[in-house]
């Protein structure tokens, strides 16, 4: 399972717009646009998929599963559920900083 935010952090660390990614998987540019709309796990036909992780792979991007190891190395990333929620670091205010005059 691949989710629509791993799907878009994936194209970005290989350099690919939409456009290029939908022409290395042979699917459309509005299919790609769908499964990056998706909320969560993206939801779809299962060839469509398999086509875009391909493509993803063959740029060199490996999808790391929730709760999987990444044993080949390499740079990427991963997201996992904050430890705390987010808030306020001390000492600094979330709100943009004010314009000076």
């Amino acid at each position: 399972m691949i989710t629509a935010a791993q799907l878009r952090a994936a194209r970005a660390l290989a350099s690919l717009d939409q456009r290029e990614l939908a022409a290395l998987a042979g699917l459309s540019v509005p299919t790609i646009q769908r499964m990056e709309a998706s909320d969560g796990v993206i939801r779809g036909n299962v060839d469509s998929l398999t086509k875009v992780i391909g493509a993803l792979e063959t740029a060199g991007v490996d999808i790391i599963g929730e709760g999987s190891s990444s044993p080949a190395g390499g740079r990427g990333v991963r997201l996992r559920k904050p430890a705390l929620a987010p808030g306020p670091v001390e000492g600094r205010s979330r709100s943009p900083p004010k314009a000076r005059a």
